[in-house]
C-alpha cells in the first residue's frame, strides 16, 4: 500500500499545528499561574485589614478548580482589596485597563495575551449586572465569569502547581 505524499504532508502539518497549540496552551496556563500567584500575594494583608474569614483563603486555593463554585461575598471583597493594593482599579473601582495590562505583562503575558485578559475582564464586568449597589458581589460575579472564560480557552492553571509554588515561597 503506497502513501499519498499530500496525505503524509497534511498529517505532518496537522501534527505541527497540534503540537504548537499545546505549547501555546501550556504557556498560557503558566502565565495564568504566575498571574494568580502574584495577584494573591497581598491576600494576608487584605484578610487582616478586613477581618476576612479563612473561607476566603479556601476560595483562592480552589479558584481555578473546574466546578468549584464561588459564592462567598467576602471573596469578592478580597478581590477588590487585592486589585486596589495592586493599583489596577480606577477611582470608581473599575478595572484600569492600562495598569491591568501592565500587571499581566509584568508577570509573563505578551501584549496580545495581556490585552485579551483585560478584554475578558471588561466584557465580564459589562455583562454582569450590578447587585443592589454591592461592589463585593459584583466583583465576585465578574470573577466567576472570568474564570469560566479562562476555562473555555483551556488557560486555567493547575491548582496543584499554584499551591506548590505558594507553599514553596512560605
Amino acid at each position: 500500500m503506497a502513501f499519498c505524499p499530500s496525505v503524509t504532508m497534511s498529517l505532518r502539518v496537522a501534527l505541527v499545528v497540534a503540537a504548537s497549540l499545546l505549547v501555546v496552551v501550556q504557556a498560557s496556563q503558566d502565565v495564568m499561574k504566575n498571574l494568580a500567584i502574584n495577584f494573591a500575594k497581598p491576600l494576608d494583608d487584605c484578610k487582616k485589614e478586613m477581618d476576612l474569614p479563612d473561607s476566603v483563603t479556601t476560595d483562592f486555593y480552589n479558584f481555578w478548580k473546574e466546578g468549584y463554585e464561588l459564592t462567598n461575598r467576602q471573596t469578592g471583597c478580597a478581590i477588590l482589596c487585592l486589585s486596589s493594593k495592586l493599583e489596577i482599579l480606577d477611582q470608581e473601582l473599575n478595572l484600569h485597563h492600562g495598569r491591568a495590562q501592565e500587571f499581566a505583562m509584568k508577570h509573563g503575558a505578551d501584549e496580545a495575551m495581556a490585552k485579551q485578559i483585560v478584554d475578558m475582564i471588561h466584557t465580564c464586568a459589562q455583562s454582569t449586572p450590578d447587585v443592589a449597589a454591592d461592589p463585593c458581589m459584583k466583583t465576585l460575579n465578574v470573577a466567576k465569569c472570568f474564570k469560566l472564560k479562562v476555562h473555555e480557552l483551556n488557560w486555567a492553571p493547575s491548582v496543584e502547581l499554584i499551591v506548590g509554588e505558594v507553599l514553596a515561597e512560605v
